[in-house]
């Protein structure tokens, strides 16, 4: 479980294919996430727009979040065609967590 002062960098944008996306995209890991710090991720997919997908990576600090959403972007702008983002590139936002509790 993440703890109070984790740094979540959140990301959301649609996929044309979903499990593309994942195999060829995220899961080939292009920028090195546990080098870049992040300690932990989440992949999520809108049930009701499957072609939606979020994702949010947690860091120990925020320097290491903006480092890596600058390496997001800059990657971003490099596949924009593939990923068919021709509104737009998504955007990396940067949250701080400040409270997490299990029920």
């Amino acid at each position: 479980m993440a703890d109070p002062g984790t740094v979540v960098v959140r990301v959301e944008h649609p996929v044309p294919d979903y499990e593309t996306w994942k195999r060829e995209g995220f899961d080939r890991d292009p920028l090195g996430r546990g080098r870049s710090g992040v300690h932990r991720h989440r992949v999520l997919r809108r049930g009701d727009a499957p072609s939606l997908v979020a994702v949010e990576l947690e860091f120990a600090n925020r320097a290491a979040a903006e480092s890596f959403a600058t390496a997001l972007h800059d990657m971003w702008d490099g596949v924009r065609d593939r990923f068919e983002w021709h509104d737009g590139l998504p955007e990396a936002q940067i949250f701080e967590l400040t409270d997490v509790h299990e029920y």
